[in-house]
């Protein structure tokens, strides 16, 4: 027996236990043994073949390290614990600018009050910042005028779980205060936002979207990103739904809806803060994303949203999925107003360990020509639904100057493997409720829904779960050197592994609307920029936006009646 084989007898414990209960059908008791068999059952869940002698070997210790695994199973963590392991997505040789430049916003020069006040739904940040800064409207009006659409609206979509009004309405006024005593915060001075419902708010439930959470009171803990919020002296309206523990757009409280087409869901698992943005319930929201959840909703609602490179903004106060692939961001209308809350929520705060300081240098809309500009071409050629819509944002860019080059994404990886980095974070974020049966008050209970996949990721070793870690970074090494090359990679939204790829890798992307399939919901396109170079991506996109219309046009049941 190698040495190798050797260190797999404390790993296999519990896949032992769990599979031998699972296939004989039933629960093994306190005091059960491990015997030959459960190991051999085990065992080939997991690629594994030894023989009986080497199983026969590793029983003493199987059963001795059993009792180390029920007390780890006994000891309480809530899921606001992070092991002590820290993802980071530079690797060796990638420097990090350290120079923070002063950003010259450049927000408009004149905005006016609309004759219908109704068409204030639609505005940008950009444009209420003009309004509230010369003071054409107050917050308090402001604000209320966005509870007000919230509860006319919010029940339709379902994209609404709680209004947060006395707080809000507090806020505002003390915004108005500020502003009336010649103390300006920035441009989210008196701002409504609206906000996913898995981050923490004091004297307002936290549901995490799901049911066995849907009265979950974190006490006195406030989410980092919400409290740098408050500091800009944005108001904090609404707490948006999600789908259950971040999949999908299934809730507790039913499905939400896509407000450009009503007989569809919003996608997720950001589904609320995608659906409320869209409907001008809200001028933007916070989303997270873990694979795909500010990049799916921001698609089906025709938003515009930011993934920023993972360790950018704090996670403390967020319900953890995946401590190393969990990001929050901002979606709304314009890449512009992603700029500007961007540049708020970012940076350290002490406690989400994995945060680090770089500067944010957005100079406004960039130079298309004197950027280097790749595009997958397998994804842009490949047919598709929406291929017409793609294509055509090539077209404007090369308007624009950009001289795109052909480049693919590594395509010889194992990730289906590495995808179980995501799953079995995530079934150790919720060891508790599977443990609990409470996973059973979850509504979605299909093999693709979180109860399922929690129990299957129990099967994933530590030996697979830290060798599919190492494949990612070697996907990250590739990736990294691919972008040596280029300031900003443009691909289709979906298809192929480029979702999962930059997920792993930390990378940043912006994805906006690009047009509508055949069934009047939009599609999008997606930038993809350098580790913690936001600012690239995010002035392409506006340079993009600048140039069509896509970003100004809203669902027309929710325009102004």
């Amino acid at each position: 027996m190698t040495p190798k084989k050797r260190t797999v007898f404390r790993l296999i414990v519990v896949l032992a236990l769990v599979a031998s209960a699972f296939a004989m059908g039933f629960k093994m008791a306190q005091d059960s043994k491990i015997e030959r068999t459960h190991v051999q059952m085990a065992q080939q869940l997991m690629d594994l073949d030894f023989t009986e002698q080497e199983i026969d070997m590793m029983l003493p210790g199987l059963n001795r390290g059993l009792n180390g695994i029920k007390q780890l199973h006994q000891f309480e963590m809530g899921n606001e614990i992070p092991p002590a392991l820290w993802f980071d997505p530079v690797v060796e040789g990638l420097k990090i600018e350290d120079n923070q430049k002063e950003i010259k916003w450049g927000l408009p020069d004149r905005v006016e009050l609309p004759a219908n006040r109704e068409e204030l739904a639609f505005y940008t940040v950009a444009q209420l910042s003009v309004l509230i800064r010369e003071k054409k409207i107050s917050s308090v009006e402001l604000t209320q005028f966005f509870i007000d659409r919230l509860k006319k609206y919010g029940d339709e979509l379902q994209s609404v779980i709680t209004i947060t009004e006395d707080r809000a309405l507090a806020s505002a006024r003390k915004a108005d205060d500020l502003l009336a005593r010649g103390t300006y915060l920035g441009p989210l001075h008196g701002i409504p936002y609206g906000a996913k419902d898995l981050l923490s708010v004091p004297d307002y439930k936290t549901t995490w979207g799901a049911g066995p959470y849907k009265d979950q009171n974190r006490g006195d803990e406030l989410a980092t990103v919400i409290k740098k919020l408050d500091d800009s002296g944005a108001i904090l309206v609404a707490k948006l739904t999600l789908g259950a523990l971040a999949m999908g757009d299934v809730w507790y409280g039913g499905k939400t809806k896509n407000p450009w087409n009503l007989e569809q869901g919003s996608s997720g698992s950001s589904a609320g803060s995608g659906a409320s943005t869209a409907a001008g319930l809200v001028p933007f929201a916070l989303g997270t994303e873990t694979l795909g959840s500010i990049v799916s909703p921001s698609t089906r609602n025709g938003v515009t949203g930011l993934r920023p490179t993972f360790g950018r903004v704090s996670k403390a106060g967020a319900m953890a999925l995946s401590w190393s692939m969990d990001k929050i961001g901002p979606m709304a209308r314009t890449a512009f107003d992603c700029a500007l809350v961007f540049d708020v929520i970012r940076g350290e705060d002490g406690k989400d360990l994995s945060v680090r300081d770089a500067p944010f240098n957005y100079q406004g809309k960039a130079d298309l020509s004197k950027l280097r500009m790749g595009y997958v071409k397998s994804l842009f050629d490949r047919e598709r639904d929406q291929k017409i819509s793609d294509d055509a944002v090539l077209d404007v860019l090369k308007e624009l100057g950009a001289d795109l080059i052909p480049v693919e994404l590594p395509g010889e990886m194992p990730f289906t493997g590495m995808r179980a980095i995501l799953t079995a974070e995530a079934s150790a974020a919720f060891d508790a409720l599977t443990r609990s049966d409470r996973d059973t008050l979850l509504v979605r209970q299909s093999a693709g829904a979180w109860p399922n996949t929690f129990r299957q990721a129990r099967f994933v070793s530590a030996v697979d779960y830290i060798n599919a870690n190492r494949a990612r970074y070697v996907l990250m090494q590739k990736i990294n050197e691919l972008f040596k090359d280029f300031d900003v990679i443009v691909t289709p939204s979906f298809g192929g592994p480029q979702l999962l790829t930059t997920n792993l890798t930390g990378h940043p992307c912006v994805v906006l609307k690009n047009g509508y399939n055949e069934n009047g919901s939009p599609t999008s396109i997606s930038f993809l920029g350098n580790l913690y170079d936001e600012s690239t991506i995010l002035s392409v996109a506006r340079a993009y936006q600048e140039a069509t219309e896509f970003d100004e046009q809203h669902p027309p049941k929710f325009k102004t009646d």
